[in-house]
C-alpha cells in the first residue's frame, strides 16, 4: 500500500523555539528542562538535573512557551531527535537546543503527529540528515526535508489514538511504580531504621545476600545470532538496553543470566541499585546480582538500597577517575534482622509492594513492545484498520 507523505513543515502552526544567549539561573522557582529530559521511551518529559528560573525571567526572558500537547523536539547531540509531548499543566519551560511544535490541527492532530515523529521511519530521517558534525544536530530549515506518512484522516486519527493511550497507560504504570518504590522505601526506613527492635539480629550486608560480580563478557562472544544474549552494563540500568548493547553467547553459567525482577548493583561509576525491569541478559563486570536463598528479595532489595548513599560518597573518596566499593564495604554495611515470625509479618507488607512493581515493569515491556511493534506496520499500510466512515 503506498502511503502519501508530508513534509513536517506544513504540519505546524506555531513553534515555540529559544535559541539565543543563556537562560539565567536561580537556585530555586520555576523548572528548566534540557535535552536529557526528553526520551523516546517516556511521554512526557522527566526532570532529571533540571534547573530553575525567577518568575520574572519566565515572563521576560522567553520568545514563547509550549503549551499542553505541544511536541517537545530536541535538535542537538545524543539525545537528537527525541520527541515528548507537553503534559497538563506545564509546570517548565523549555532550553536550547530544542523546539516546542505546535499541530495544525486543520492538518495534523497532535496524537498523530507525536507518533508519526516517534516512528523509525522519521527517526532515522533525522538521524540521517546531518552528519558533518561532530555532534549531530538538527535546524528549523530541515523540516521541510522531513516526511511524515500522511495516510486519510481516519486512519491518522487511530493511530494517533492509539499510540498515545498505549503511552499514556505504560506512563501510569512507570508512575505506579515510583509511589510503590517512595512507600516501600519510606516503611522500611520506619521499621527497620527509626523503629528496629533492640532484640533484632546484627549482620553484615553480604551475610544476607550474595553479591555476584559479573563476567568480563567480551571473553564470551556468541557463537553464531541465535544462540545470543544481549549483554547488561551500568549504562543500561538508567537507559534500558538498546540495539546499540553488545552481546555474549547464551552458554554461560546460568548464575549470570539475569531476568526481569532480579536485583541488580552497579558497584562502579554510577552507583545504581534497581530491581532489573528489561529483558533476559547477560550480567557484565561492575555489576552485582544480588540474590539470597534465606531472605526474601525485598528485604535483601531495601537494605542494600538504604545503604547507597553511603556506597555512593565512599566511591567518591576513590582516588580513580572511576569511583567505586569494594567488597570489605559490604561487609561494612551493617543490617538488622527480625525474628522469622516478624519476618513473616514484613513480608505479607513487603511482598506484595515488590511483586506489584515487577509485574508493572513486565506489563511495561509487553506494551511497549506491542506499541513499538505496530506503528510501523499502521505507519505503512501493512496492517490495515477498520474505523467508522471507513469504506473498508
Amino acid at each position: 500500500m503506498i502511503v502519501r507523505e508530508i513534509a513536517l513543515s506544513d504540519t505546524t502552526k506555531f513553534i515555540v523555539d529559544n535559541r539565543g544567549k543563556t537562560v539565567p539561573i536561580v537556585d530555586d522557582g520555576i523548572q528548566l528542562i534540557a535535552t536529557n529530559c526528553i526520551n523516546n521511551d517516556n511521554l512526557y518529559p522527566v526532570y532529571e538535573n533540571v534547573r530553575f528560573i525567577s518568575e520574572e525571567t519566565y515572563e521576560n526572558w522567553f520568545r514563547a512557551h509550549p503549551i499542553p500537547n505541544d511536541i517537545i523536539l530536541t535538535l542537538k547531540g545524543s539525545q537528537n531527535g527525541a520527541v515528548c509531548l507537553v503534559p497538563d499543566p506545564v509546570d517548565f519551560v523549555i532550553a536550547q537546543d530544542m523546539v516546542a511544535l505546535r499541530a495544525d490541527e486543520k492538518i495534523i492532530s497532535p496524537y498523530y503527529l507525536f507518533a508519526a515523529l516517534r516512528s523509525t521511519y522519521v527517526q532515522f530521517q533525522i538521524k540521517n540528515l546531518d552528519v558533518s558534525g561532530i555532534i549531530p544536530h538538527l535546524k528549523k530549515g530541515d523540516f521541510s526535508q522531513l516526511f511524515l506518512p500522511y495516510p486519510e484522516i481516519g486512519i491518522r486519527n487511530f493511530i494517533g489514538d492509539i499510540y498515545f493511550n498505549m503511552s499514556r497507560k505504560i506512563d501510569l504504570l512507570h508512575r505506579q511504580n515510583k509511589t510503590l518504590e517512595a512507600l516501600a522505601e519510606t516503611l522500611f526506613r520506619q521499621w527497620f531504621i527509626e523503629e528496629a527492635q533492640d532484640d533484632w539480629e546484627e549482620k553484615q550486608l553480604d551475610e544476607i545476600a550474595t553479591f555476584l560480580n559479573g563476567l568480563a563478557c567480551q571473553k564470551f562472544p556468541p557463537k553464531n545470532r541465535v544462540n545470543r544474549l544481549p549483554v547488561l552494563k551500568i549504562k543500561d540500568l538508567k537507559s534500558g538496553l538498546s540495539d546499540s548493547s553488545d552481546w555474549a553467547t547464551n552458554e554461560v553459567d546460568q548464575k549470570y543470566i539475569v531476568e526481569n525482577g532480579d536485583v541488580i548493583f552497579s558497584w562502579s561509576a554510577s552507583l545504581i541499585v534497581k530491581v532489573w525491569d528489561g529483558e533476559k541478559c547477560v550480567l557484565n563486570q561492575h555489576l552485582f546480582k544480588v540474590t539470597s536463598d534465606k531472605y526474601p528479595k525485598w528485604f535483601i532489595y531495601l537494605w542494600t538500597k538504604y545503604h547507597l548513599a553511603r556506597f555512593i560518597a565512599i566511591a567518591e573518596t576513590k582516588a580513580t577517575t572511576m569511583g567505586h566499593i569494594r567488597r570489605n564495604d559490604l561487609a561494612g554495611a551493617k543490617v538488622r534482622v527480625p525474628s522469622k515470625s516478624g519476618m513473616k509479618d514484613f513480608d505479607k507488607i513487603f511482598g506484595p509492594l515488590i511483586d506489584k512493581l515487577i509485574a508493572n515493569n513486565l506489563q511495561i515491556k509487553t506494551l511497549t513492545k506491542t506499541r513499538d511493534t505496530l506503528l510501523p506496520k499502521l505507519m505503512s499500510g501493512a496492517v490495515r484498520v477498520r474505523y467508522e466512515g471507513s469504506s473498508e
